[in-house]
């Protein structure tokens, strides 16, 4: 037996999902109202015989205890696995690849939480912190503010730090390993934060991973970062996350800002969705943790950044995040922090007004361009032509192809052909890849295993799988490998897409034997066996529900709209058997 399934078994869903909403007993099921969306009526149904859980409300999806704590904690696979192995007591084996002994790590955390204390209790409490003290007061930071953010203060002394942390038994060598201290070799460490404001850098699981400080001084440079360490990769982490998670989830947008001033002043005004990239570019992985919690994206960077975020990576946030990025134009000289202050309403239209990355692009290209001479037309299509090659969608490519072609006054057809000869170049440059996968004998959920080794093998088939929904998927790493494929254009990056615990799995799938014959009927069956699965499943749950509130009275309206559902389903139904008996074919209309 895998961990995961181990996991799986000691897990069990009703005392999970109990503690984020209220069950009551219907039948033999149990419902509550759904923990990711407002309702007044309840359509949130958890299944204890098949430990799973469903939405029939406005979210209109379920899945086991592992994808409701993903959704709802906004983790990753490998993170909700360890917080339910942790929860029921498993213990996750370590793996040769991994860098780092979880218990190490765990130290680390721990050394980190006690200097933040430390920092903490220096600003609020120490005659030396009164500089510091003065400093908040005077950008108007709240009492409540400053502990939300847990902001420190680090003396200027060259090792009150470290002897703290040491008295209270960690070593040196786990200082220096989590950066708080700088090792002089043969001559032992000193603190790296000296006279500094502290801003204590929190995941989405509210751990210290690193700290930020500000000099109150002349000291260069202004800002200074925890180095990387086993804990802290800057580039992988957002400042602020930690509290603007739950906000983003509710308002369904999250807004990117360059600084730890932006995000407290906003947070401190109520734009508790606002975090920070801490002064770097914006990275995938960073963009990843949003698209957890939501796919609608503000960036607020400054003038010159804004603009070359959005020229040279515009495109590839969008087709990361799956939607379309905005950015906010900020007023000349001004940083998210000053505008908000003047005029917190201001601030408010500034994101009503924002504009999509992408003709912000435009904006700024044609802007530093005559469009009166024909040389300056030539450079807006040619340094255009590329982004609009990264656009994904068809119809949103097909918008900017028309909006090119009316800025440089050529027909919608003449950048079509410009753009297939830019993409036939393009083609002819990159060279080819070999495709490392091969294929697999498959264990437990057997057509949704062919079904995605039917994918990894020939990635062709990727072009026919509109109909195979996320949802058809019961298994959590079935689940977890199909949407990871689905993001990637190379089949050589999805192990890295994916949690370790996951590649025993993906590379039982990488080695099942497939017969070469009939790939795309194949393909099509299993497509229509897994929907089928999922009707007949959903129909069920439904039937259940149905018999349920008819017998503890639910009223007329709410029995008619169940009825209603219930027949949609059944229509879904007939149409795949319908399509079955025609071999696949879609219904010519």
């Amino acid at each position: 037996m895998s961990v995961i399934d181990e996991v799986k078994q000691r897990s069990d869903i009703v005392e999970v999902i109990s503690q984020y909403t209220t069950l009551a007993k219907a039948g033999r099921t149990l419902k509550g109202l759904c923990p990711f969306h407002s309702e007044k009526h309840a359509s949130f149904f958890v299944y204890p015989e098949q430990q799973s859980w469903h939405c029939f409300g406005a979210c209109s999806t379920g899945g086991d205890v592992f994808t409701f704590v993903i959704k709802k904690e906004g983790l990753s696979f490998g993170e909700a696995l360890r917080l339910l192995a942790q929860r029921v007591g498993v213990t996750i084996p370590p793996r040769a690849t991994e860098e780092t002994d979880k218990d190490k790590n765990e130290r680390l955390y721990q050394a980190n939480e006690a200097a933040a204390q430390y920092f903490h209790n220096l600003l609020i409490n120490s005659k030396a912190g009164g500089q510091a003290r003065n400093y908040v007061v005077q950008r108007g930071f709240k009492t409540k503010t400053i502990t939300d953010f847990q902001l420190g203060y680090s003396l200027s002394s060259w090792d009150d730090l470290k002897k703290y942390l040491m008295q209270r038994s960690y070593s040196e060598t786990e200082l220096s390993q989590v950066g708080l201290v700088v090792a002089i070799e043969s001559k032992g460490s000193y603190d790296r934060f000296r006279n500094r404001l502290i801003f204590p850098i929190f995941d989405n699981r509210k751990r210290i991973l690193g700290f930020g400080a500000r000099a109150l001084d002349d000291s260069a440079p202004k800002y200074i970062n925890s180095p990387e360490t086993p804990i802290f990769n800057k580039s992988s982490v957002l400042y602020g996350i930690n509290l603007a998670r739950e906000p983003i989830k509710r308002q369904d947008r999250a807004v990117i800002v360059e600084g730890y001033m932006d995000v407290i002043t906003a947070h401190q005004n109520s734009f508790g969705n606002v975090v920070a990239s801490m002064g770097t570019s914006v990275t995938e992985k960073q963009i990843l943790a949003i698209k957890k919690l939501t796919k609608n994206l503000v960036f607020a960077l400054d003038a010159d950044a804004a603009g070359k975020e959005a020229t040279m990576h515009g495109v590839g946030y969008e087709n990361t995040i799956g939607n379309e990025v905005k950015v906010i134009i900020l007023p000349k000289g001004k940083d998210p922090d000053d505008v908000i202050k003047e005029d917190a309403k201001g601030w408010q239209r500034l994101l009503n007004e924002a504009l999509p990355i992408i003709d912000y692009s435009f904006n700024l290209v044609m802007s530093r361009l005559d469009l009166n001479t024909a040389k300056d037309k030539s450079l807006v299509e040619e340094r255009l032509l590329p982004i609009i090659a990264e656009i994904k969608d068809g119809t949103h490519q097909y918008h900017y192809v028309e909006k090119l072609a009316k800025s440089v006054g050529l027909s919608t057809r003449n950048i079509e052909r410009d753009l297939a000869a830019y993409l036939a170049r393009r083609r002819v440059m990159k060279p080819p890849q070999e495709s490392t996968s091969k294929l697999l004998p498959s264990t437990t959920n057997i057509c949704e295993e062919y079904c995605l080794a039917l994918l990894l093998k020939y990635h062709e088939l990727k072009a026919r799988q509109s109909g195979l929904l996320i949802e058809y998927f019961e298994n959590s790493e079935n689940r977890e490998i199909f949407a990871a494929l689905r993001e990637i254009d190379d089949p050589s990056l999805l192990k890295n897409r994916l949690d370790s615990a996951i590649w025993e799995h993906l590379g039982k799938l990488t080695k099942m034997n497939l017969l070469p014959d009939q790939i795309e009927d194949k393909f099509t069956s299993c497509i229509l066996n897994l929907r089928e699965r999922y009707l007949r499943n959903l129909e069920l749950k439904k039937g259940a529900i149905l018999a349920s509130e008819a017998e503890l009275g639910g009223t007329p309206a709410e029995l008619a709209k169940l009825n209603e559902q219930g027949t949609k389903i059944s229509a879904q139904l007939k149409e795949v058997f319908s399509q079955k008996s025609r071999g696949g074919k879609e219904q010519k209309r």
